[in-house]
């Protein structure tokens, strides 16, 4: 089968070595003419010291890539995708399926990319929608490494589609799910907490705060996602506790990196312009601190976050807010 990759950064280009290795057509759009010369060139990419299947492929030309195939992953960061989407919208000849991979909210309607889909392109061109979701480093994906992910859709013909796209019995194991909203609403506010797990490494706080504001940072996902009209369960799974588990605690993670920079002192825009990657996290923050105005949600530690990245508080001033609250009970929000 053809498919087309939508981005070319570490994520795209290690899914497309994986359906290249399920013995399907890749070809991937990047608008780096470093990254598409090095793949189409050297197969090689950037961001990774080892080599990727020739029969991958990449061009510039996002018109190439919607023509190439009716099944489209999309892996541009989320602060890009309805720029990208209203592109793709004027180009579709014929229906397509759309396969997200991004971990993002958009800040200035708090929309997952499921929403801005159904906005920006017209349902006679939209075969179906997925999202590929889970706790899951490049790094280790591009190696070969045993990894398992998450296929939500409304439509369960689509998920298992994507499921069986996926999947292999070496390394890659693909569950489903028809919560959507769950789904990619976890996978964005994870990078919060990361981020904010981050912060708290590289303030030398220890391994006891950082299970602390993990813990507890499990509570405000679930908040968000049920207010937003998701499972909680769904956050309890693959794609919320799991895909914190290996993002909040690793240095594969480039939130959690960025976050690490922040807490070491280094102010927010020169953390996010040292990672080399999209770094979700950082508008991830205000977002999810905008959803908690809307919906009246008590979410102390993207209340504080909130305050670091906007340069209102300090990294310490923020612990200090945060301790400062009053004592209470343990509440475990279970549905």
């Amino acid at each position: 089968m053809k498919i087309s990759c939508i981005g070319g950064g570490a994520w795209g280009t290690t899914l497309a070595q994986v359906l290249s290795d399920n013995h399907h057509e890749v070809l991937i759009r990047d608008i780096n003419p470093q990254f598409v010369e090095k793949i189409n060139q050297t197969h090689t990419h950037p961001f990774f010291d080892t080599t990727i299947p020739s029969t991958i492929r990449a061009t510039l030309s996002l018109k190439d890539a919607v023509d190439f195939a009716d099944v489209i992953i999309l892996g541009v960061p989320t602060v890009v995708m309805r720029t990208v989407l209203k592109e793709m919208n004027l180009l579709f000849q014929n229906k397509k399926l759309l396969i997200n991979v991004s971990k993002g909210i958009e800040p200035e309607t708090s929309y997952c990319v499921s929403q801005i889909v159904k906005e920006e392109i017209k349902p006679t061109l939209l075969k179906g929608y997925v999202n590929l979701s889970g706790p899951s480093h490049a790094e280790e994906l591009i190696l070969r490494k045993l990894t398992s992910l998450v296929a939500a859709s409304e439509n369960s013909i689509d998920a298992i589609f994507v499921q069986n796209l996926f999947s292999n019995d070496q390394y890659l194991r693909v569950y489903t799910s028809n919560d959507v909203i769950g789904v990619e609403t976890s996978g964005a506010i994870k990078n919060a907490i990361a981020i904010v797990s981050g912060v708290a490494s590289g303030m030398g706080l220890g391994e006891n705060a950082r299970a602390f504001l993990i813990s507890r940072g499990v509570r405000e996902i679930v908040m968000i996602v049920t207010s937003l009209g998701g499972k909680a369960e769904t956050a309890y799974g693959l794609a919320g506790i799991g895909d914190l588990i290996v993002t909040a605690s690793s240095k594969n993670s480039r939130n959690f990196q960025c976050g690490y920079k922040i807490g070491q002192g280094m102010k927010v825009e020169d953390a996010v312009a040292s990672i080399k990657q999209t770094v979700e996290g950082i508008k991830t923050i205000k977002a999810a601190y905008q959803i908690g105005i809307k919906y009246n949600l008590e979410l102390p530690i993207i209340q504080v976050a909130y305050e670091v990245v906007c340069g209102e508080k300090s990294p310490k001033e923020a612990l200090s807010e945060l301790l400062g609250r009053s004592l209470k009970d343990e509440r475990i929000i279970v549905n």
